[in-house]
């Protein structure tokens, strides 16, 4: 695991180049390694100015390329995981980690210790997950307590010493940079024990061991034939591992119900010391393997002083939480719609909130609503442009529910008027937002009995799951008459 090189770009719209590098390092001893590890696919990294045009050029953040291009707009190229192929002249550099965060663009190219092509699956190649933690800890580093653009000079004129020591050779072993920066500071400070890099300080206080999972529900459901309806579960464990002496020693399982849906594409924090192969082969690529492996899924680990993201996954459960109908149909200046929502019987049907919210961007503001709801109550959000249905914290006992009614609308103010080429005809959709404490959909969860920990003292240990609502989309059952872009801006 290591990495070619690394950039900061402040993204500067309006200048002649959209962006400055403000920081950037490579690494030739792993430039090296590539070149023999990738052989004839081997592309080499590019000066700092090719790279800049480039990345932004992907990112679509050039005042110039606003403009659809099928080689990077297409529907095949809809990125979800920030990594892109570059075209640098007539080669394609890949992987490239970036993503654009507060103004600053975060950038690295990892190693890929085997040839380019075919291109291996994103989850055997263990340096991206460590150019990702690296990424994270320089914005984490950047961004604490910085207020002015001095204090951000500052910071960057000491990221050169602090990635001698956080990642020498492009490799990393503290993704956190304040502890090296303590370590420069006082150099003379020495410990008795040798203790691992991203460990550089000790913890005095009462033992405590905190581990939360979250899950991120995605869903589209179109009520079509014609097209299938897809979801997805990501999931990320979260510690906390408050425990005195140098290298703490804690066994972390995760476990799934008899009935559970397997984790699969996971991901592991560097400080994770041993891993079963079988957790790492499990992909959500390979769809015709049906010897996913069920655990438990068990974490040996030496956990860093602060809170971090133990590992990354992915399912896909047998149905959505909650299935839905959403139709409209347009009458001159009003638009009858009608929902239908029915929660599965194996979800815990007690939720924190939850919401449908139904937008309608390219009209003129919403006027009049005449409805008629099963279940919660309906409001006009402020903007007058979205109706929000207040579901509540319950279903009913029948696990369903419905809202139908007439939405009037008034003239458009062209100033004022919102668009959305999504929101359009029969793309039209309601999205719902809800989220489920102690509760995980793949059933995934901690024992706190399970959990090892080898220090002093008897910690206490704290477990919490949840489940959270992201892209869950409804869209229109039926496309209402054609409808061009050109009389909706009228």
């Amino acid at each position: 695991m290591a990495q070619r090189a690394v950039w900061l770009i402040s993204h500067e719209p309006g200048t002649p180049l959209c962006g400055v590098v403000k920081f950037s390092r490579r690494y030739p001893t792993v430039e090296k390694r590539a070149k023999v590890f990738n052989g004839a696919s081997y592309v080499p990294v590019p000066e700092d100015g090719p790279f800049l045009k480039a990345l932004l050029f992907e990112l679509r953040l050039l005042d110039d390329e606003k403009d659809f291009l099928e080689s990077r707009d297409s529907c095949s190229h809809i990125n979800k995981t920030s990594i892109y192929g570059l075209r640098v002249g007539s080669e394609e550099l890949w992987p490239v980690v970036a993503f654009l965060k507060n103004g600053m663009i975060y950038a690295c190219v990892p190693l890929v210790e085997q040839t380019l092509s075919p291109r291996p699956p994103l989850i055997s190649i263990s340096g991206i997950s460590q150019g990702f933690e690296l990424l994270f800890g320089v914005q984490d580093f950047l961004s604490s307590g910085q207020k002015t653009d001095s204090e951000l000079n500052t910071k960057l004129s000491q990221l050169s010493d602090l990635l001698l020591q956080t990642c020498p050779f492009g490799t990393l072993l503290d993704a956190n940079l304040h502890n090296s920066l303590d370590s420069i500071n006082f150099a003379s400070v020495t410990h008795l024990q040798k203790q691992p890099a991203w460990r550089t300080g000790t913890y005095k206080g009462k033992p405590q061991v905190s581990i939360s999972i979250t899950e991120k529900v995605n869903s589209m459901q179109y009520d079509k034939q014609e097209i299938a309806d897809t979801w997805q579960v990501v999931g990320v464990v979260t510690c906390k591992c408050d425990l005195e002496g140098s290298m703490p020693n804690v066994t972390i399982s995760l476990s799934l119900p008899t009935n559970g849906s397997p984790l699969q594409d996971i991901l592991v924090h560097p400080c994770v010391t041993s891993l079963d192969s079988a957790i790492l082969t499990s992909s959500s690529i390979d769809a015709m393997d049906d010897s996913a492996f069920s655990g438990p899924y068990k974490f040996p680990l030496t956990p860093p002083l602060e809170s971090f993201n133990l590992c990354y996954y992915t399912s896909q459960v047998p149905v959505p939480p909650i299935l839905g109908f959403y139709q409209v149909k347009e009458e001159e200046v009003q638009l009858k719609i009608t929902v239908n929502l029915k929660l599965h019987e194996s979800v815990k049907n007690s939720f924190e909130f939850c919401e449908a919210h139904i937008p309608f961007y390219n009209r003129g503001p919403i006027t009049h609503v005449e409805y008629k709801a099963s279940f919660g109550q309906l409001e006009v959000f402020r903007e007058k442009n979205l109706l929000v249905w207040i579901i509540g914290q319950k279903f009913p006992k029948s696990m369903e529910i419905s809202l139908s009614g007439t939405v009037t609308f008034g003239a458009k103010n062209h100033e004022k008027q919102s668009f959305d080429q999504i929101c359009i005809g029969g793309t039209a959709y309601l999205k719902l937002h809800f989220r489920i404490l102690d509760y995980t959909l793949t059933g995934c969860y901690v024992d706190q009995h399970s959990v090892q920990v080898f220090a002093s003292g008897k910690p206490k240990i704290s477990t919490h799951r949840k489940l959270i609502s992201s892209d869950y989309y409804i869209w229109n059952s039926k496309a209402p008459a054609p409808v061009t872009y050109g009389s909706l801006l009228l």
